[in-house]
């Protein structure tokens, strides 16, 4: 494998780590919030108990994919930086906000409700400016004035696969973040919330699936050579969907208990689904980071320089790995964490 083809993959592996975890961090924010004043279930309760020591370790790998992608693809950083500077401004912006209000109003109950809202709140813009570059990449919203490149906002805020793109980041999340809560509401042996995030998966499941068929197709002309690209590689993405048709018909299989919905191994289809999708979508992508002016190769540092890198980063992920293991038997299989009052 090309070392630059190599580099993009570890980076598309980072992207879907990130993007799993983000959608159960900002997930669990929302739901948080919807259902803070809610006394018919606990759904809030569940929902802030997983997202209370959850958010560091999202944060760490946003950290560790925007340093790989620096160091992999140094040449791509000015224009990158250029064009994505509002939507990733902003979103720093916010995450900054949202991780001090994490920080800080745990310890002063007078701002607690303050919190929630903020944590629903960025929970779905973060994602929503996150997502919004995606249609930039894909061509037709980018000029090239004078060897600089400039971002056409008018075009870009006015084309529906803008928001397109963001109804698909957004029902994704919720969906993800609700099959998930469902199976952490059942370690915790707390039904009332495990039926509630149950209810939501059911419907936010098909909407995702529609949304984006409905992404594809409202993408620009310029974006003809991606569309191509997806639709000549159907197995993929055939493959995602017959994952995500295996993870939607255990929610409705009856466990042990009797209840309605296998939550561990919807869990695990709905990940390898995405996952599966994620890669698809990074393969249909090549060679172009931005089409149709900074591709992959052009923009990727020197080998020596990259496997040199790559030490360094299987040295820290040595280090991470263990520490990962912990933190999810403490915080999401502890019962004494689960099911504390």
């Amino acid at each position: 494998m090309e070392p630059s083809i190599l580099a993009v993959t570890i980076l598309w592996t980072l992207l879907f780590i990130y993007a799993m975890l983000g959608s159960l961090d900002f997930g669990a924010g929302f739901w948080g919030m919807i259902y803070g004043k809610n006394d018919q279930t606990s759904a809030s309760q569940i929902a802030n108990r997983f997202l209370s020591p959850t958010w560091e370790v999202t944060n760490v790998f946003f950290v560790i994919f925007v340093v790989a992608l620096v160091s992999f693809f140094p040449f791509a950083t000015t224009m990158l930086g250029s064009l994505l500077l509002l939507p990733v401004g902003m979103g720093l912006l916010l995450l900054t906000i949202r991780t001090t209000f994490m920080v800080f109003a745990n310890h002063a109950n007078k701002y607690r409700d303050l919190l929630i809202i903020t944590s629903g709140l960025t929970g779905l813009i973060i994602p929503a400016l996150l997502v919004s570059m995606l249609p930039i990449t894909l061509g037709g919203f980018v000029e090239i004035v004078d060897d600089y490149p400039q971002l056409l906002y008018g075009e870009l805020l006015t084309h529906p696969t803008l928001y397109m793109h963001i109804a698909f980041g957004l029902t994704t999340e919720l969906f993800i973040s609700a099959v998930f809560l469902m199976d952490y509401s059942k370690e915790a042996e707390d039904w009332s919330a495990y039926q509630t995030y149950r209810k939501h998966a059911l419907w936010l499941g098909p909407v995702s699936i529609i949304i984006a068929i409905l992404t594809i197709e409202t993408m620009p002309a310029d974006a003809a050579w991606f569309v191509d690209s997806v639709k000549g590689n159907p197995i993929w993405f055939g493959l995602s969907l017959l994952f995500f048709l295996l993870g939607y018909a255990f929610l409705f299989i009856k466990g042990k208990n009797g209840r309605k919905g296998l939550a561990r191994l919807a869990v695990l289809s709905i990940i390898i689904q995405y996952g599966i999708a994620i890669y698809a979508y990074g393969s249909a992508h090549l060679p172009y980071l931005i089409y149709p002016d900074l591709t992959v190769g052009g923009s990727f540092t020197n080998p020596t320089v990259f496997y040199k890198l790559l030490i360094v980063y299987a040295g820290g992920f040595a280090i991470l790995i263990p520490a990962f293991i912990l933190f999810w038997r403490l915080f999401l299989k502890d019962q004494r964490y689960l099911k504390q009052p």
